[in-house]
Formats: C-alpha cells, sequence, structure tokens
C-alpha cells in the first residue's frame, strides 16, 4: 500500500537518495558521481525547495520511495533558478508543451500504477494553474520508462530539427 502526498521539508534526503539510486536510466547510478548529491541537486531538490506546490512524493510502509517534481513554466524556472547553467530545453517544446518534470521510483514501488498517480497528480496541479501542457525527457537508454509513457498518453513531438541523441522527448497537451 502506498500513499501520494505533497512533498514536505523532510523529504530532502530521499529526494535525494531516490535521484541517485534511478540517476542511470532509472538503474543505481551511485558508481557515476563522487557527490552523491549531484543528481540530486540538479533533478529533486531545487523543484521540492523552490517550485514545493508542484512536487509530490510516493509514500510506502518503508517511507518515500518515488517522487515528481517539475515546473508549471519552463522558460520563466530557467530565467529565475540561477543554480547552475541547465541544457535549454528548445522553445519548439517549451512553447507548445510550458510545463514540465521529473519522476523517480525505487524498484519497489514500480508497476503498481504508483508512477501514474504520481504524474496524475501533477498533471491535475498544473493543469488547474493553467499550463496547456507539459514535456519530459528520456535518456534513449531507459526503454522501460519511454514504454510507460507512451502507455500514459505521452507522444513524441515532431520536431523540425532533430533532438540531441542523448533525449527522447515527450509532450502531452493538457
Amino acid at each position: 500500500m502506498f500513499k501520494i502526498r505533497p512533498c514536505a521539508p523532510g523529504d530532502l534526503d530521499d529526494l535525494y537518495h531516490i535521484a541517485l539510486m534511478t540517476g542511470a536510466s532509472g538503474k543505481d547510478a551511485s558508481a557515476l558521481y563522487r557527490d552523491p548529491k549531484l543528481v540530486g541537486h540538479i533533478y529533486a531538490a531545487p523543484y521540492a525547495l523552490f517550485a514545493p506546490e508542484f512536487a509530490f512524493v510516493a509514500e510506502d510502509g518503508e517511507g518515500v520511495a518515488g517522487y515528481v517534481v517539475g515546473a508549471v513554466d519552463t522558460a520563466a524556472q530557467l530565467r529565475s533558478w540561477q543554480i547552475h547553467h541547465p541544457r535549454r530545453t528548445s522553445s519548439r517544446i517549451a512553447e507548445p508543451f510550458p510545463s514540465h518534470l521529473h519522476i523517480n521510483l525505487l524498484p519497489r514501488l514500480q508497476g503498481q500504477g504508483v508512477g501514474r498517480r504520481l504524474i496524475d497528480t501533477w498533471l491535475a496541479t498544473i493543469s488547474a494553474m493553467g499550463s496547456k501542457g507539459a514535456h519530459l525527457g528520456v535518456n534513449p537508454d531507459n526503454l522501460a520508462a519511454m514504454h510507460f509513457y507512451r502507455a500514459l498518453g505521452w507522444r513524441e513531438p515532431v520536431l523540425e530539427k532533430p533532438p540531441p541523441k542523448s533525449v527522447v522527448w515527450f509532450a502531452m497537451n493538457l
């Protein structure tokens, strides 16, 4: 049994742990980084700290084992969160699909509908804020994630120029 709830300040260490344990195309990335918080510094913690209204966790009897975080306005987030210098999301993606998310689940919660519930919760929240669409990027090595997003109705947008080989873009109209 699990529950979805808003992310709380006390969940930050769990977000860092989950980000590291899923940071290699859904697998454990701890051997890839000297700083075990690096992945979380980029893909989890800033969202929980600066946009907590768009951060949710999945918790079971053992504790927090999944999260979804994101921004309702990608362009505004990139302008205002001067934490690091991330690769800019192309306007070809961010304009028609202005919101973006990051979701990760530890293996013990995978395959139980938790990811679907996290994404549905997040999409309902950004939709209520007026977002017209959302996007996310997936490492092309993460075939399970791509299958999951397609099953949920996310589609790969047709772009004039192909994206870099390091990312597969998925988008959804709201």
